[in-house]
């Protein structure tokens, strides 16, 4: 079993905020980097880029247009561990406590990961969105097919890519760790591509 006595993986994780499956899957990466077992590189992807062109239903467009703003903040925040705070405020407002997706849930997340509150005029900078783009479209590459948030990509730029894993509820302590040790042997098997279930319940 992986140990906080072995070298941490280098981890590269590509999120959309707005998602509450990514939000699960990021509390389980956020506990295995906490038990030292990995380094973890906060990186965008968006949902609004990789649905451009299909139709949306109507009841969704608006949470993916404030997700897209949202995306330009963060793009906006450089610092992995000031972003990796940013996301985790805006996570706990709006997808365990419920919260409505909107600038009033930015400027307070803003806030408490100590970030200055000029940041949320860098949501309607649409020069941010070529930044977000690119970030997208290496998740896309590393995966090497159309794919949703999250996606984690182990071991660096040429490392080992694909969707999820998807985990409802987030899996804690020894179980966190086990199943990270099942991701990192599935990247060592260069035969393995795909494994998927059905989802439970949130």
């Amino acid at each position: 079993m992986t140990s906080a006595s072995s070298s941490p993986t280098a981890v590269d994780f590509f999120f959309d905020p707005g998602c509450p499956f990514t939000w699960r899957t990021s509390r389980w990466i956020t506990e295995v980097a906490d038990a030292g077992v990995a380094t973890v590189t906060w990186r965008l992807m968006s949902l609004s880029v990789l649905n451009e062109g299909k139709d949306i239903p109507e009841q969704f467009r608006p949470l993916m247009v404030q997700s897209a703003r949202t995306l330009r903040v963060l793009a906006a925040v450089e610092d992995n561990h000031a972003r990796a705070r940013l996301f985790t405020a805006l996570g706990v407002h709006r997808h365990d406590n419920g919260e409505d997706w909107d600038d009033t849930l930015l400027a307070t997340a803003i806030a408490e990961a100590g970030l200055p509150a000029a940041l949320i005029d860098a949501a309607d900078d649409a020069g941010l969105d070529a930044t977000v783009k690119e970030s997208h479209e290496e998740s896309q590459a590393a995966v090497g097919q159309e794919s949703g948030s999250p996606v984690l990509r182990l071991g660096g730029a040429n490392g080992k890519a694909w969707f999820g894993p998807v985990v409802v509820p987030v899996p804690t302590g020894d179980e966190a760790l086990r199943l990270f040790d099942a991701v990192t042997l599935l990247a060592d098997v260069p035969s393995f591509s795909e494994l998927k279930g059905s989802r439970n319940q949130f």
